[in-house]
């Protein structure tokens, strides 16, 4: 559709008839829409005689004079940047409303947290529908850390989304990592799902302008940290008392098989198949991201399953999977025990199947459908290349090349 045309302009007066006791007067600023026109004050006094009434602004060079004029500036910026923004999205604009845009006392007036609450709890009601719970959890914590944020920074309980700008960004993301201690990663989520918000609200037309669109957010690329195959195997051999055991067997079953902490605490029975040439598979869908994941067994992960077969445990669970405090507390004393410098984590047998299967030959797109992710990107993250793999791939390409390394002659 075609928009229509309008006349617009923005210009400064003095009301001169509510001249204070020591002769100023104030200045008022007034826009002017298709010959109607919206008019308010800037809450800035003047001596008339530093008013310049054909230009709309104080003469001078003063400090006082380079004040106003410099608030004048920056208003009338303001105000035609909310005009551009209102003609672009709508058929009619009138002085009273971008007046009213620009003072922030537009009919409704949305704010930050408000419009978080309304996304965390239609979050919440889709959990097992459409998303996972974890899905939920990164909204509800950011709206935890911005809410700490406004009172800390602010003295503030809400702020309205208008009123998000660059600047608060930037010092939010340095809240999160100088006051909090986030990680990058962890600061780059946060500020995605925020921008998320904000760019819902943009498209509602909450606001007229997307504080995101010059923000650059740096996450971090990451080196995850594995084990070596000899490191899993001085794991494996290391004689430990049973409670210790149990949570061994359990982390070296996730080595072989990379599964999460909390797929492997909710592994059952129902989730061994067997395919048509008579090999074990794990299938299931990931907690995380309810991505689909099927893992061929190898004979360490079906050794494990083995010696846990006669054993009960809760919920029909195949492994003695305790919770994540008490599994944490036995891999740390686990590495001490046998050695092992690295802090092992659950996060670390995953990163291990990873890295091992890919440095074995196992290609990027066979390891990615394993570890249920979403997309090819994640894995290539995980899995770090090895010397091993890097001296086996050279020996191939040496091998390949004898001929030519034959046909070079050294001359002396």
């Amino acid at each position: 559709m075609k928009r229509m045309r309008s006349t617009f302009k923005v210009l400064f007066f003095l009301k001169r008839d509510k001249q204070k006791k020591d002769g100023s007067v104030p200045v008022y600023c007034r826009i002017t829409i298709d010959g109607k026109e919206s008019r308010f004050g800037m809450k800035k006094n003047i001596d008339p005689k530093l008013w310049n009434v054909k230009e709309g602004k104080a003469t001078g060079k003063s400090a006082e004079s380079s004040e106003i004029n410099a608030l004048l500036e920056k208003t009338k910026a303001g105000i035609h940047k909310i005009y551009r923004d209102i003609q672009e999205r709508e058929n009619a604009v009138s002085a009273e409303k971008v007046k009213n845009i620009f003072l922030g006392i537009d009919s409704k007036q949305y704010m930050l947290l408000k419009a978080f609450d309304e996304h965390v709890e239609e979050k919440f009601n889709l959990i097992g529908k459409r998303i996972v719970k974890s899905t939920y959890n990164r909204y509800y914590y950011l709206r935890i850390r911005l809410s700490e944020f406004l009172t800390e920074k602010y003295h503030l309980s809400d702020i309205p989304l208008r009123e998000i700008n660059y600047q608060f960004i930037r010092d939010f993301e340095m809240y999160l990592l100088t006051v909090r201690g986030n990680k990058q990663s962890t600061i780059a989520q946060y500020l995605i799902n925020l921008k998320k918000i904000v760019e819902l609200a943009y498209k509602n037309e909450w606001i007229f302008r997307n504080p995101f669109i010059n923000y650059k957010i740096e996450d971090e690329k990451s080196e995850r940290g594995f084990l070596t195959q000899r490191e899993v195997e001085v794991l494996m051999n290391w004689k430990l008392d049973k409670k210790l055991e149990r949570t061994r067997d359990v982390f070296i079953f996730c080595c072989f098989t990379g599964l999460s902490y909390i797929d492997v605490f909710k592994l059952t029975k129902e989730q061994i198949q067997l395919s048509i040439d008579g090999q074990q598979w794990i299938m299931g869908k990931r907690e995380k991201t309810d991505m689909d994941y099927f893992i061929p067994m190898m004979e360490i992960p079906k050794k494990i399953l083995e010696k846990y077969k006669n054993y009960i445990f809760k919920d029909g669970k195949l492994l003695p999977v305790k919770v994540s405090l008490t599994v944490n507390r036995h891999l740390k004393e686990i590495a001490e025990i046998c050695g092992i410098k690295k802090h092992l984590t659950f996060h670390l047998s995953r990163h291990t199947f990873a890295t091992l299967t890919m440095s074995k030959g196992v290609s990027l797109e066979s390891v990615s459908k394993m570890l249920g992710h979403k997309n090819i990107q994640t894995t290539q993250i995980y899995a770090k290349m090895t010397t091993e793999k890097v001296g086996r791939d050279m020996a191939i390409f040496a091998e390949s090349i004898k001929e030519t390394e034959r046909k070079f002659v050294v001359n002396f």
